[in-house]
């Protein structure tokens, strides 16, 4: 009807914004990745980042570029024709944007990362590791890498801020970063996950149930598996929501995927197939 004013939607409102399901019993085991974990990991599943630099006026410039890895260091070869190696050059202070390499249906609920810092240009026995790091991530630089107008650059992170989603974010200091490792078992998965979801729903309800803190739990979808445990999307009569089950012990490559979730199926129904009382 024309003439009658829309709702204004603020996003600071929580009434604006989609409401999950909270759990009705504790969560058994909440263990997850920590941010560095997520940071290592990510980074370590592509070779392609937007790096925004500063130009010489100070404004940010954006642009697409590809990276190795030097013990979790991005390394850059950038062209000093190209205007953001003209930027590094006068102004090393840097930041890259790195996403998933596979993006869902709504890209903001998707992972990322932006690692800042300062970016450094090798020298000695570390420019040789950070030649052979870059062409490991990025074997077609071998056609250019070498070219007098190419330069090797090295991200000395000094800060990390890891987006996992809608609600689930944090940051990790340039030590804890250097410190992690990545997990070794979330990008090699995805199999696992879809046998999971197409054979083992049943499974996947019981452990919402008895371990996800979700007793009204009417489906569960694995949506990642990873070292310490299933993220699982779980619908119940209050709503959707999203949960964690955690294995009884981490675990350290994919091969021990299929162990740890057959645990977990045995345990959850052993559970709920207790006597709750009277």
């Amino acid at each position: 009807m024309y003439g009658r004013a829309m709702p204004v939607l603020d996003h600071g409102d929580p009434g604006d914004g989609p409401t999950l399901a909270p759990p009705l019993e504790p969560i058994a085991e909440p263990a997850r990745p920590s941010a560095a974990e997520e940071a290592r990991t990510l980074v370590a599943a592509t070779n392609v980042a937007t790096l925004a630099s500063l130009t010489t006026a100070g404004d940010p410039w954006a642009s697409m570029v590809t990276y190795g890895l030097l013990d979790g260091s991005p390394v850059l070869c950038v062209s000093h024709m190209a205007e953001h190696g003209r930027n590094l050059a006068a102004d090393p202070r840097a930041s890259l944007s790195i996403g998933t390499a596979e993006q869902p249906s709504d890209p903001l609920a998707s992972a990322r990362i932006t690692l800042a810092g300062v970016m450094e240009r090798p020298e000695g026995d570390r420019l040789d590791a950070a030649r052979a790091a870059h062409l490991a991530g990025v074997p077609a630089a071998s056609s250019y890498i070498d070219f007098s107008d190419f330069s090797l650059w090295v991200l000395r992170v000094a800060r990390v801020r890891w987006v996992g989603g809608y609600g689930r974010m944090d940051s990790a200091t340039a030590e804890d970063y250097a410190a992690a490792d990545p997990d070794p078992v979330r990008p090699n998965a995805a199999e696992a996950v879809t046998h999971l979801n197409d054979d083992h729903a049943d499974a996947l309800l019981n452990m919402a149930r008895a371990l996800g803190g979700y007793s009204d739990a009417t489906t569960a979808i694995c949506t990642e598996a990873d070292r310490y445990g299933l993220d699982l999307r779980v619908q119940t009569p209050r709503g959707m929501a999203y949960t964690r089950v955690g294995y009884a012990e981490r675990i350290e490559e994919a091969g021990e995927l299929r162990m740890a979730t057959v645990e977990l199926a045995r345990r959850s129904a052993l559970l709920l197939a207790e006597p709750t009382g009277s």
